[in-house]
């Protein structure tokens, strides 16, 4: 389903994806910079060392941090979860992104060989989901004066 977040989310997407392309510190081990450190990194303006920090007070990976998520508690890393679940990515949406395993994007790219940990793959799979949302959210855009000329034409 579509909200008025879906162009936000396109595009945060495709930045984190550009920051990666240019060599903007891609580094799978450190939670600021992976998959899902470099997209709240773009949604929430923090640097990789802040989401690092922030995530490195609680145990675990990104799936770990996903799965004891609890919004109100008060952590920094549940605030910035909670910040990315605001912008309209959902928890799974996130321990997807982590793993490059959402069936979805996977299909719609045409590829299941990703690697989690490359970011040629993580930069491919950004790119798509940016894609495949617009290409959703273009489904759903209604342009009355264009509909009324094609029904003309």
């Amino acid at each position: 389903m579509l909200t008025d977040k879906s162009i936000f989310r396109i595009e945060v997407l495709r930045q984190a994806a550009n920051k990666i392309s240019s060599g903007q510190g891609y580094q799978w081990g450190h939670m600021g910079a992976c998959n899902c450190g470099h997209l709240a990194q773009e949604i929430c303006s923090l640097s990789s060392a802040d989401i690092h920090s922030a995530a490195m007070k609680r145990h675990g990976d990104w799936r770990d941090q996903l799965r004891d998520y609890c919004p109100g508690s008060g952590m920094a890393i549940d605030d910035i979860i909670l910040y990315m679940e605001e912008a309209g990515f959902s928890i799974q949406d996130l321990i997807n992104l982590e793993r490059l395993e959402d069936s979805r994007v996977r299909r719609f790219m045409g590829r299941s060989d990703l690697r989690h940990n490359d970011p040629q793959d993580v930069k491919a799979y950004l790119n798509a989901w940016a894609n495949m949302l617009e290409a959703e959210y273009l489904e759903t855009v209604k342009i009355p004066q264009l509909n009324q000329y094609l029904q003309h034409a």
